[in-house]
């Protein structure tokens, strides 16, 4: 700690008694062989951004069904459709651009920013154009859906933790 108080280094290093402690330096980093690599990786398997988007798809159109059994409204579903649309196609593009393989990690990163940066313009773009693209939108009807195909992300974490 500094003479205000402040913690200098993040995150503390173990102390030997298990706690932190911020006299001592972090412990070192350890590189993982490759068959330490490989179980590691087999215990956290990749999620395919295809399946997710697979998933969104999927339980908005069932959101979709549900406003139209609830509201038997043509305008409603059409604004529905539009909600699962302005998540699912951004998607595509992400997931298209994200699945091409780079070598370097600084390429990977800046070509995760570019093309998040792009799915986020294309997204906002559906969504001001949405009250020309449906005549009578219903903006609840396509926020709902739209929150709810945003949140299958969480879903699909959820259900890989568990296979």
């Amino acid at each position: 700690m500094n003479d205000n108080g402040l913690r200098t280094t993040w995150p503390p290093a173990a102390s030997a008694a298990g706690g932190w402690d911020d006299e001592n330096e972090e412990p070192p980093v350890k590189a993982l062989s490759p068959a330490e690599a490989a179980a590691l990786k087999s215990a956290l398997p990749m999620l395919s951004p295809w399946r997710v988007l697979g998933m969104q798809l999927v339980i908005g159109l069932l959101c979709v069904a549900v406003i139209r059994l609830w509201t038997a409204s043509d305008v409603a579903m059409a604004s529905a459709l539009y909600g699962v649309a302005a998540v699912v196609l951004p998607g595509m593009l992400l997931a298209r651009g994200m699945t091409k393989h780079v070598n370097s990690a600084v390429g990977a990163a800046a070509r995760f920013m570019g093309w998040e940066f792009l799915k986020i313009g294309a997204s906002i773009a559906m969504l001001v154009l949405a009250p020309k693209v449906v005549p009578g939108l219903s903006w609840p009807a396509l926020l709902v859906t739209l929150a709810v195909c945003i949140k299958v992300n969480w879903l699909a974490l959820a259900w890989r933790g568990r296979r």
